[in-house]
């Protein structure tokens, strides 16, 4: 296979590093994936510890005869100039970056623009069937540990997770610092956007806009009005999303539609890599063991792919 660095959106004023890897060996024009980052700026690989899951899952398929185009996150890129922007929303973190890279593509003569696939992972997951519908346009949506959630309710269920996992003392101390984020969330939806993007819910720079701007396109919205084929995947012993609101959420909210597939990994966790501590609090520590994505993971997404 070959790496080629490439640059998406030249034109614009966040151009972005990545890189096209691509098969030896290619007869006819070749299908192709661009892989969209989790939450939090992220490098192309989606370094996350000691693991590239990107770096893993883009050599895996180009071995197979699928070209991967991954790139850095605009936010890992541009994080400083951009923390202060309070109209900030997904649309600029990851939307638009992702329609730059299909355009990308789109125009290689080697790639087949009717093959053109996304894989979202977590909150790129979550935000896969949005970029379609925006100009992504992709023959199929891959969805890795994503959610059919809004992303306050998913990260109001890993605080309770925690909170349950602390010592009693610690427990009431965190219980009052979770009631008052959960105030502030159910608050979102009855700010103008003008007032929401002067009000902070995390830290210094998280804005309610932030949250009230993708709430307001949810993703179960795109998803059942797809006919396109979409592949849900998820690791049994992710503990970021969970089997039961989440993969279970999927199958609820699309139910048997025979444009869906659907597949749940024994003792994987959230980067579809064996599962080591199991648990939130440790996450850190869990990240910090150098591993791969699973084989099986890999050459399920190949074979999906190439049925399409």
């Amino acid at each position: 296979m070959a790496d080629e660095k490439i640059v998406i959106g030249t034109e614009t004023k966040y151009p972005l590093n990545g890189i096209l890897t691509i098969p030896n060996k290619i007869n006819g024009l070749v299908p192709s994936v661009i892989l969209v980052h989790g939450s939090g700026p992220s490098d192309m690989d989606e370094k996350n510890g000691d693991n590239r899951p990107f770096k893993d899952i883009a050599d895996g398929l180009t071995e197979k005869g699928i070209a991967v185009l991954r790139y850095d996150k605009r936010t890992f890129v541009y994080g400083k100039e951009m923390k202060n922007d309070t109209g900030l929303s997904v649309k600029e973190e990851t939307i638009e970056d992702a329609i730059l890279a299909a355009d990308f593509l789109r125009q290689d003569s080697r790639i087949d623009p009717n093959k053109i696939f996304i894989i979202g992972h977590s909150m790129g997951g979550m935000l896969a069937p949005r970029i379609d519908a925006e100009g992504g346009n992709f023959a199929g949506i891959i969805i890795m540990a994503g959610s059919p959630r809004k992303l306050e309710e998913i990260m109001m269920s890993q605080n309770d997770e925690v909170l349950n996992s602390l010592n009693p003392f610690l427990k009431l101390i965190a219980k009052k610092q979770i009631a008052s984020l959960s105030s502030k969330f159910d608050n979102i939806y009855n700010l103008n956007d003008e007032e929401a993007k002067s009000t902070k819910v995390l830290g210094k720079y998280v804005r309610a806009y932030y949250l009230k701007e993708m709430g307001e396109h949810p993703s179960a919205n795109y998803l059942q009005e797809l006919e396109k084929p979409v592949f849900i995947l998820q690791g049994e012993k992710d503990f970021q999303a969970t089997i039961e609101k989440d993969f279970e959420g999927y199958k609820q909210l699309l139910g048997d539609n025979q444009n869906v597939t659907y597949k749940l990994y024994p003792n994987l966790n959230h980067l579809f890599m064996p599962s080591v501590y199991g648990k939130i609090l440790k996450a850190k520590k869990e990240y910090k063991v150098p591993q791969h994505v699973d084989q099986q993971v890999i050459n399920d997404i190949a074979e999906w792919i190439l049925s399409v």
